[in-house]
């Protein structure tokens, strides 16, 4: 408690008492104090994690420009990646922090956003127009920001709004307050975005957002709320962006977990819980994981793109996070690491500023989106005198609804229709099918990292996979089925390198007659080459679970798609043979193609929203693949 008390002593006669961080825990009857000096560093590999005694060695403060580090766009504002780096790390009782921390009010004037509300609402309608509806993406998230003028000492405002949020807020993820010198942030974020404990990733996708009005309508409206398509939708969406992340950091994939009600004091919100086991450096984990769909977009390279085109200003630290790294007793790396989200940061000379951001999905409406930013800043913004504390001092209804039955089973209900695969605990050693064991595949990466989880699949069916983006060349001769990947973009483009590169590799394959399997853009792509006409539908497929025909039965499977082919018929005569297709009955539109050697798919039977994808596969690679015969399997060595 010394410590404390001479940092805060420092604070009051207005002396930096230097880089320090102060955070709470969910769910912790304790204040964690962190001191050490800072440095900044450029890439996150350089992020210094020393080896020696366990506990937590360094808090890094990762802004969103780092996302350059995958390549991706960003309006680069040149905000530093900073580490503080632990010399001292001390434990404080709730309550004794709470008597030690200022209890006074925040004084902030001059408050409004950089954009108005008239003007984020014409971006928003821009979004679902020119980026949803023209085949660019399935949600994205755009922000705006709350500029205002801190009142006195901003670190003593810092400590003063910490205080409150302790008081007033409720679950929260982390609630702190980080102190670097240059730059204070102060919040309350309900999200983790990924963890790594005794060898456990985990992350924690989070969206749809509840505003409850208070009193007996809740449980009314909390209800029809949890039964909202678009709050549905918009959680099912960002559930499988962050699979296609675990699907690279954790060696089998990630199995979800939940969902479940996220309350705060203000609003509510839904979550799943992703855990899958993984070896890689914490460190790449997090740069594998930059950034959560949540407050990005997916698919999230073509994402952080629109977030470029549409923003036009660097974002700073919001949607990046704070990454505390350490070891654990057996020496083993830790990392826990919340989004930078509900913030504020506070500048030495008291320019406060606090980012908020929605989720536009095809179901969004303009004013509806412009309201959740408001309600989201509510609670930082309570904090720091600028809004109303939360009905109840933070304590309101939402919470004693989250217990109820009705609600339980609401939540529940939301699994029902979702892929198995991904919710039931898998086995790493389960055999493959016959025939398949051992066989290898190439999927082509179009821009869609849910080439990851089809990469799971198919191993998981006993095909031995490689990943290769579309833009670099290599043989294919060493590969018994090669699959053409899902991404963004518009499949009849003429000149687009990517669909230039997709035309060019299914070209040589239908000459081949190397089997192939072609994927939503991928689909697109080879319905085309085989003279089937593409559409952009009038209502984006974005996110959408739909039963269709499928030869002969009927599957139930995910749709992230704009474009489609359509036929008139069931069977197309084409140069490379005769093409069975799948149809909707309606509008003609092409759910799947097969030919000899080749099939493709509109929809995504990887996605979470396929509980039959894995079905399909396992038909559609019989046929493509299908078992060698005894006489050939000796020839090949045994190899299946």
């Amino acid at each position: 408690m010394t410590h404390l008390t001479d940092l805060l002593a420092a604070v009051v006669r207005g002396v930096d008492p230097g880089p320090f961080a102060l955070l709470r825990r969910e769910g912790a009857d304790d204040l964690e104090l962190f001191t050490g000096p800072v440095d900044a560093v450029d890439q996150l590999a350089d992020i210094p994690l020393p080896p020696g005694m366990p506990g937590a060695r360094t808090l890094a403060i990762v802004p969103y420009r780092q996302i350059t580090e995958r390549g991706f766009a960003c309006v680069d504002d040149g905000a530093p990646l900073e580490c503080l780096q632990v010399r001292e790390h001390h434990r404080i009782a709730l309550a004794d922090a709470l008597a030690a921390l200022p209890d006074e009010p925040v004084r902030a004037v001059d408050a409004a956003f950089d954009v108005t509300d008239e003007e984020y609402a014409g971006t928003v309608q821009r979004v679902l127009a020119d980026e949803i509806g023209r085949g660019e993406g399935a949600n994205f998230v755009i922000h705006r920001t709350l500029h205002a003028t801190v009142q006195g000492p901003p670190l003593v405002a810092a400590l003063a709004a910490l205080r409150r949020l302790l008081v007033a807020e409720r679950g929260a993820y982390w609630t702190f307050v980080v102190h670097t010198g240059a730059r204070t942030l102060v919040g309350a974020s309900p999200e983790r975005h990924v963890s790594v404990d005794d060898g456990l990733v985990m992350m924690n996708p989070i969206s749809g957002t509840f505003r409850p009005a208070g009193g007996a309508s809740d449980r009314a409206a909390l209800l029809r709320f949890l039964a909202d398509p678009k709050e549905v939708e918009e959680l099912y969406m960002v559930l499988d962006e962050e699979l296609k992340m675990m699907a690279t950091v954790a060696e089998h994939g990630g199995q979800v977990i939940g969902p479940y009600l996220k309350e705060m004091s203000h609003l509510a919100h839904t979550e799943y819980l992703l855990a899958g086991r993984g070896t890689r450096d914490v460190r790449e984990v997090l740069r594998e994981t930059m950034f959560a769909p949540t407050v990005t977009g997916s698919p999230m390279e073509n994402a952080c793109r629109v977030i470029a085109r549409h923003e036009r200003v660097g974002r700073g630290y919001y949607a990046g996070v704070l990454a505390l790294l350490g070891h654990d007793d057996a020496g083993r790396q830790t990392l826990d690491a919340p989004i930078l989200i509900r913030t504020a940061e506070i500048s030495p000379t008291g320019r406060l500023r606090v980012p908020v951001g929605a989720t536009l999905v095809r179901h969004s409406t303009a004013a509806g989106e412009v309201a959740e930013t408001h309600a989201k800043a509510a609670g930082v913004l309570a904090a720091l005198g600028l809004g109303p504390a939360a009905p109840g001092g933070g304590r309101g209804p939402v919470a004693r609804l989250a217990d109820d039955p009705a609600v339980r089973d609401a939540l529940a209900a939301r699994n029902a229709p979702l892929a198995r695969f991904w919710l039931d605990q898998r086995a790493p050693d389960a055999p493959g099918l016959p025939g398949l064991v051992g066989r290898r595949a190439l999927i082509v990466d179009a821009e869609d990292t849910f080439t990851g989880m089809l990469a799971h699949q198919l191993g998981a069916l006993g095909l031995v996979v490689t990943l290769r983006p579309w833009h670099a060349s290599g043989p294919l001769d060493a590969y018994d089925l090669v699959v053409a990947g899902p991404g963004p973009g518009d499949p009849g483009s003429p000149d687009a390198p990517k669909i230039v590169a997709l035309r060019g590799l299914l070209t040589g394959l239908l000459a081949s007659g190397r089997p192939t399997l072609a994927v939503c853009l991928g689909h697109q792509v080879l319905a085309g080459l085989l003279g089937l006409p593409l559409h952009r539908r009038e209502a984006p497929y974005q996110g959408l679970q739909r039963e269709v025909p499928l030869f002969g039965r009927a599957r139930r499977v995910g749709f992230y798609s704009t474009f489609t082919a359509r036929a008139g018929a069931d069977r197309l005569d084409t140069a490379y043979g005769p093409v069975e297709l799948a149809r909707d009955a309606g509008d003609g539109a092409v759910h799947a193609l097969r030919g000899r050697g080749f099939a493709g798919v509109q929809f995504h039977p990887e996605s979470v929203l396929s509980p039959d994808g894995l079905a399909v596969l396992t038909e559609l690679l019989g046929d493509l693949l299908p078992a060698p015969h005894p006489d050939e399997l000796s020839a090949a060595g045994g190899r299946a």
